[in-house]
C-alpha cells in the first residue's frame, strides 16, 4: 500500500501509529521513500511511504488500475488495523494454496543457490532429487530433475524481476 502526505486543507488525519499495526519485520529507506514490512497474524502489512510526512498526515494512493479493488481492500484493512479494530484474512486473491506456497519457497530456494553460484544440479539435489543429479554428465542431460531445476529457475528469475506482481492480479 502507497502512503502519501495529505494535503494541508484536511484538517483532522489520524497519524499513524506503528505500535498498533504490529511489530516491523522489515524497514528500507531509499532516497524518495521508505518501505515497511510489518508483521501481523491475519497478514503481513506491505507500507511504501513517498515522504517521512505520510507517518503524520497519511493519505492513501491508489492507482487505477486492473488491480484497483484489490488495493482498496488492502487499503481498508490498513484502516481497521489503524483504529484497533480485528482484520480477518487476506483477501483470496492474496492468499496461497499450501500448494502455491510450496512452489514459491522452492522458486526462492532454486533461484538463493542461483546467486551463490550453484548450479542445476545444486538445485536438484536442494529439491530432493539428488540421485539424478549423482548421474554422469551424458546422463544428467536427459533428466527430469535437470529440467525441473531449470523450470525452477526461469520461473524464480521471473519473479524476481517483477513476476511477484502476478498475485496482485490474482494469477
Amino acid at each position: 500500500m502507497i502512503l502519501t502526505p495529505a494535503p494541508s486543507d484536511f484538517a483532522i488525519v489520524t497519524p499513524i501509529n506503528p505500535a498498533v499495526l504490529g511489530t516491523i519485520l522489515a524497514r528500507h529507506d531509499a532516497e524518495d521513500d521508505t518501505w515497511l514490512v510489518i508483521g501481523d497474524v491475519a497478514g503481513d502489512l506491505y507500507l511504501r511511504l513517498l515522504s517521512p510526512l505520510a507517518i503524520g498526515r497519511p493519505a492513501v494512493l491508489l492507482p487505477m488500475d486492473d488491480a484497483a479493488e484489490l488495493r482498496l481492500d488492502v487499503a481498508l484493512r490498513f484502516f481497521r488495523r489503524q483504529r484497533g479494530q480485528r482484520v480477518g484474512l487476506l483477501p483470496r486473491a492474496l492468499q496461497l494454496t499450501p500448494l502455491q506456497r510450496t512452489r514459491q519457497m522452492l522458486l526462492l530456494l532454486a533461484f538463493d543457490i542461483h546467486e551463490a553460484g550453484g548450479t542445476t544440479r545444486d538445485i536438484a539435489i536442494a529439491v530432493n532429487r539428488s540421485w539424478q543429479a549423482a548421474l554422469p554428465a551424458v546422463e544428467w542431460r536427459n533428466t527430469a530433475a535437470r529440467r525441473h531445476a531449470e523450470r525452477l529457475l526461469l520461473d524464480a528469475r521471473n519473479r524476481v524481476s517483477g513476476g511477484y506482481l502476478d498475485f496482485l492480479r490474482g494469477r
